[in-house]
């Protein structure tokens, strides 16, 4: 009879045995501590002060003046690389991800019948995406629209959502007249 049976046994209670006496020794030597209260609260607490009010919303710089001299081309590069993963750019596109993009300058929020679109964008339905509306939203979606499904984080240099917009208003048969 072959004592490998009995080696593999040792194996095991010696693994067993260091890995306790390793917990312990690691127990001694970090001395764990316990917390007062949990750090995860379940349920309603009671408000003990007033809630902090929310810091102001930096403001975004105008596109106006900087439309005239904007780069299309630039703009069609960056539309291609952040904007074409989850939006067509071409007339009649179907909507991906998010709805196509033609036509957009000046055109209603939620303009494009069958899409689904967010609460926070549906509730802006009567207003335009006019220049100053899509710098802000290009700029920072969920801070220019709480409530939008968009996950861009956004576009935060001024003369390359510049170059974006003014490449936005060549998506359409009748551009938009520049501000």
């Amino acid at each position: 009879m072959s004592l490998e049976a009995n080696k593999i046994f040792a194996a095991v209670l010696t693994a067993g045995v260091t890995f306790m006496s390793a917990g312990v020794i690691g127990g001694l030597v970090v001395h764990p501590h316990k917390l007062e209260r949990s750090a995860i609260s379940i349920g309603a607490t009671p408000q003990t002060a007033a809630a902090p009010t929310a810091p102001a919303a930096p403001a975004v710089e105008p596109i106006g003046p900087l439309l005239a001299a904007a780069n299309v081309e630039n703009g069609r590069a960056l539309a291609g690389r952040l904007c074409a993963s989850c939006h067509t750019l071409n007339e009649g596109g179907r909507a991906g991800v998010g709805p196509n993009l033609w036509n957009i300058v000046n055109n209603k929020h939620a303009h494009q019948a069958g899409f689904n679109y967010s609460a926070a964008n549906r509730a802006l339905a009567d207003k335009p995406w006019d220049y100053e509306a899509l710098n802000a939203f290009i700029a920072a979606p969920n801070r220019a629209m709480p409530g939008t499904r968009m996950g861009f984080a956004g576009l935060a240099n001024t003369a390359q959502r510049a170059d974006v917009i003014a490449f936005l208003r060549t998506l359409s048969a009748n551009p938009a007249p520049l501000p």
